[in-house]
């Protein structure tokens, strides 16, 4: 899957390019009744995401492409469809390739 589709990338969700830690991604996000936060974002090229911490938990899946997270200078490689949790308060970075592969819609059977 190269994109997300339209329906999910709604202006209104966007997050502020300023408030993200990568340049050259694009993230929206919704929240659940309980305030809880969920975010996705899309990678346009190769990115590097310097250290930093959250005081919430992270948890991670690579739709595609490859990324490898760096969590208290242990390297964890996720790739297609695999996922990681990150623990608040550790200390993160990370690393992402961009894949590009052929999009097949998931069509409904009537």
């Amino acid at each position: 899957m190269q994109k997300f589709p339209s329906f999910m990338k709604n202006p209104k969700n966007r997050i502020d390019s300023s408030q993200q830690n990568t340049k050259d991604i694009e993230g929206y996000y919704f929240e659940g009744k309980d305030d809880s936060q969920m975010a996705f974002w899309e990678c346009y090229s190769d990115k590097e995401s310097k250290p930093h911490t959250h005081d919430f938990d992270e948890y991670i899946v690579c739709i595609s492409g490859e990324y490898t997270a760096f969590i208290n200078g242990k390297e964890i490689l996720l790739d297609q469809v695999t996922n990681y949790l990150y623990p608040k308060v550790q200390s993160k970075a990370a690393e992402s390739k961009l894949v590009l592969e052929p999009y097949t819609p998931l069509v409904e059977k009537e």
